[in-house]
């Protein structure tokens, strides 16, 4: 029965979500950090509100990018080739959105005691987080463009039993 739902990409919906609304959190992350620095170098306080906003939204959508995550995930059928790549994704997925809720708390008491100022620490861990996310975003499309989750010749060899 739910096979009749899903279309020639394994899916009940046109095309997969997760890439879209993570592309946006990545977006952000990066705008964040690219902000914050700018604005430590050259005193533009301005910049970093639009930080402090970025890092909110992108807390937020990284928690609604992960469930549609999970949810393609088990949708794609993942053979035996492609299970480590998804596990490293996954973990790395839950733990970034727990990292980003916990810097972004952080950059809240920055915002709320000094809006004008960040320090070099909470540079430091964008920093990290800037490397996590590329570390994420290479396993992200490894999964799309080495393994072809929910691509239709890929769907299709599963559905066949070519691939296991």
């Amino acid at each position: 029965m739910l096979e009749s739902l899903l279309n020639n990409h394994n899916l009940p919906y046109p095309d997969t979500i997760h890439p879209i609304i993570v592309h946006f959190v990545i977006a952000m992350v990066l705008f964040a950090f690219l902000c914050d620095v700018i604005a430590y170098f050259t005193n533009n306080y301005r910049l970093f509100e639009v930080s402090w906003w970025n890092m909110f939204f992108a807390t937020i959508s990284i928690f609604i990018a992960v469930v549609f995550g999970q949810f393609e995930a088990g949708l794609a059928q993942p053979y035996d080739a492609v299970q480590p790549v998804l596990n490293l994704h996954t973990i790395l997925g839950w733990s970034l959105s727990g990292i980003l809720a916990a810097i972004t708390a952080w950059r809240y008491v920055i915002h709320c005691r000094n809006p004008k100022k960040v320090s070099v620490y909470y540079l430091a861990a964008g920093l990290v987080l800037t490397i996590l996310v590329g570390v994420q975003v290479y396993f992200g499309d490894e999964l799309v463009w080495v393994y072809g989750l929910h691509t239709v010749p890929v769907v299709e060899a599963v559905k066949e039993g070519l691939l296991r």
